[in-house]
């Protein structure tokens, strides 16, 4: 049946909110873990309908995944042997993310099958940055088949040392070649990597496996995999930046006092940079380690303040640039700011056309094109009834302008926030938001 959130907005929100391990990271170290033949523990994975997913890929692969610790930890076990036709499809189509099962699937067999990407409904996404990185390694893919299914084929030489540059910067992609690097005994070097959040985690993951990384949080990598790898070890993955900008956006869209603990700071600083800007008061604590021992965390407490419309468009970039999740959260910002803010995801055709959902709520939004968007504020925010888009954050931008809005709202079928948030209302119920989740 499909859940629906029914929020009383309106409501000055307080306290404290701790931000939970992160989406990407998670999805990106299951599909490494595949490469280890030994036994893996993942420290505090979330869970979200995105891990659910490719739990259930990993189980149809014969692989033993089991949850630990009342729930907060994952136990992974592979079988003697995988069989890439055991593969549920039903799962793996509602994952982009099932595409990483290339990386490791390449050493494994030499011809096989895996479905069409799936995920956000975000516009044309090409899957060449993966077929180009692989093709390194030996990997062809057909991807003009009619069945539905990219079939792929894996000449020899996989293991050469190589050195190959990546003809797009994708977090993905990146992880797609590292998967497939670690498995290969020789040395691999990657210009033009991705240094983002969940590359990291899982270049930090892969070093507890015994690959050698250098560069890591730079965009050049070189890898020392290992040709087989049987190794029992666990990892903490790290918290989520995104999460944690959608809860600074739930505090200055409310209009709230709010603290944001476990908020990884490396993948916030230019966010923050645009809100103080803005005129965002806010303080940061000292920082401190994740359990992981890498990633750096603060506290962000959001401060009361009146905001203004930032001079320049807000625009992403490859990290360390502001984060092209991130900008979705700019939009209710924008929309309790004075003045004319442009909002220019260049990166997707479609995801910007979500946020023009915001004008049933009240918000003076104008579509200029596929990519750029104008907000005028502020706001003057009404309660409204809609169906979640298919796009998680642009989801969660219209739960975040529905708890501004003073009255009952209704956003149905909310199946998308939960592909990346756990426990979204309770947690939400816990800063005094009038929020529930029923069935139809």
């Amino acid at each position: 049946m499909a859940q629906n959130f029914i929020i009383n907005g309106g409501k000055e929100l307080h306290g404290e909110i701790t931000v939970n391990s992160s989406k990407n990271a998670t999805v990106g170290v299951l599909m490494a873990s595949l490469v280890n033949k030994g036994t893996t523990i993942l420290r505090g994975v979330p869970r979200i309908e995105e891990a659910f997913r490719l739990i259930e890929v990993l189980r149809s692969l014969n692989v033993q995944v089991e949850w630990m610790n009342e729930d907060k930890d994952v136990k992974i076990v592979p079988p003697a042997e995988i069989n890439w036709k055991d593969l549920d499809i039903e799962a793996a189509r509602k994952t982009r993310s099932a595409i990483m099962l290339m990386g490791s699937f390449l050493h494994y067999f030499d011809e096989f099958k895996i479905p069409f990407a799936g995920g956000c409904t975000l516009g044309e996404r090409t899957i060449e940055p993966h077929l180009q990185a692989l093709s390194n390694f030996g990997l062809g893919v057909d991807s003009r088949c009619t069945d539905g299914f990219y079939e792929c084929k894996v000449a020899s030489p996989k293991c050469e040392d190589k050195t190959f540059v990546l003809i797009e910067r994708g977090d993905t992609v990146t992880e797609n070649a590292l998967i497939a690097a670690a498995l290969c005994g020789s040395i691999t070097r990657i210009k033009n990597a991705s240094s983002n959040y969940m590359v990291q985690d899982v270049c930090f993951f892969l070093q507890t496996l015994g690959v050698q990384i250098d560069g890591i949080g730079t965009n050049n990598l070189t890898i020392r995999g290992r040709g087989d790898i049987n190794q029992e070890t666990e990892y903490f993955i790290s918290e989520d930046p995104i999460e944690a900008m959608s809860w600074v956006s739930v505090g200055v869209t409310t209009k709230s006092e709010i603290t944001v603990k476990r908020a990884p700071i490396e993948f916030l600083e230019i966010e923050l940079a645009v809100l103080e800007e803005m005129g965002l008061n806010y303080e940061l604590s000292e920082e401190y380690p994740s359990r992981n021992g890498k990633t750096r965390l603060v506290d962000i407490s959001i401060k009361k303040s009146t905001l203004v419309a930032p001079i320049d468009k807000i625009h992403p970039m490859p990290f360390p640039g502001l984060n092209i999740d991130n900008l979705n959260f700019f939009a209710p910002i924008a929309a309790v700011a004075n003045g004319r803010t442009m909002i220019h995801d260049w990166v997707f055709e479609n995801r910007i056309i979500y946020l023009t959902e915001l004008q049933k709520l009240g918000v003076k939004a104008t579509l200029i094109d596929a990519h750029r968007m104008y907000i005028d504020g502020p706001t003057n925010w009404h309660p409204t009834e809609l169906v979640a888009p298919t796009a998680l954050r642009p989801a969660v931008v219209l739960t975040i302008g529905m708890l501004a809005a003073d009255g009952q709202s209704i956003l149905r079928n909310i199946y998308s926030v939960q592909r990346g948030y756990q426990d979204f209302a309770k947690r939400l119920q816990g800063l005094g938001a009038d929020i529930t989740v029923v069935e139809n």
